[in-house]
């Protein structure tokens, strides 16, 4: 791809690249994940506008924490689609004949990841954040790499919320419950109003068979932020299981109002 190019993409808002001191893009794996997505769109001769707004579109609708390694962009017929197991939605209306999936382009992306590691393994005081940063990363290219990078975060700061955060629903992920809930909890431990932290404890508890525990967490979660839609929708869901339909309809009302949903 023509430097030009990249530089335009690299200004879209679907790229994050930081700026270096003299100006220059940093990409972090997951920029060049999308850019990879963009050579192959366009070597599929699809327009450069038709390009943009699928990405664009396919960023902004991505559910949160879901790695690009994990979708397929397809087309069906004359429209395109994104698939993420059996979920299957549209980026776009435009119509784009391409068909691959972009963990194969992560792939080709891993041997830059292996060298980010050597060089923080190599610094002479390597530092917590750039674990973090580096975990993030490679979410799109190889979670065991990151949650490895979360835990040599965790190593050199104990109390990174954030890697914390991450490195549970990595865990919880993987099918590993147990230890998914311990993170969470460690940041609630410290910082008892983080939604987020007390919402993915709801969710692996719930995967535990701990309903109850569930609920105390949603709960939380909407104490922490009253605009926490998903959490009033999943304790509406608990509500309902239980038998308490007035309770489940009261919070279902209140994920409706906030989704703007009927």
């Amino acid at each position: 791809m023509p430097v030009s190019q990249v530089k335009s993409y690299a200004r879209e808002e679907f790229m994050s690249p930081e700026r270096g001191p003299r100006g220059e893009f940093h990409f972090s794996f997951r920029d060049i994940v999308i850019l990879r997505t963009a050579r192959e769109l366009l070597a599929a001769n699809v327009g450069p506008r038709k390009v943009r707004k699928a990405l664009s579109n396919l960023r902004k609708q991505l559910p949160a924490g879901l790695p690009l390694t994990s979708v397929r962009i397809v087309a069906e017929g004359d429209t395109v689609v994104v698939k993420d197991g059996s979920t299957v939605w549209e980026p776009t209306s435009e119509q784009v004949q391409i068909n691959f999936p972009v963990a194969e382009l992560a792939i080709k992306i891993a041997p830059l990841a292996t060298k980010k590691i050597r060089t923080i393994e190599s610094a002479e005081n390597p530092d917590a954040d750039e674990w973090y940063d580096l975990g993030y990363d490679l979410e799109s290219v190889n979670a065991e790499q990151a949650v490895e990078a979360y835990r040599n975060a965790l190593r050199l700061n104990p109390s990174h919320t954030d890697a914390h955060v991450n490195l549970g629903r990595l865990l919880h992920e993987m099918g590993k419950s147990e230890d998914a809930e311990a993170h969470y909890r460690q940041v609630l431990e410290t910082s008892p109003d983080h939604p987020t932290a007390a919402y993915n404890l709801g969710l692996v508890l719930e995967d535990l068979g701990r309903p109850n525990d569930a609920m105390s967490a949603y709960k939380l979660a909407v104490d922490s932020d009253p605009g926490f839609a998903d959490a009033y929708y999943n304790i509406a869901r608990l509500y309902e299981q239980a038998g308490k339909r007035a309770a489940a309809l009261r919070h279902m009302a209140t994920f409706k109002r906030l989704t703007g949903k009927r």
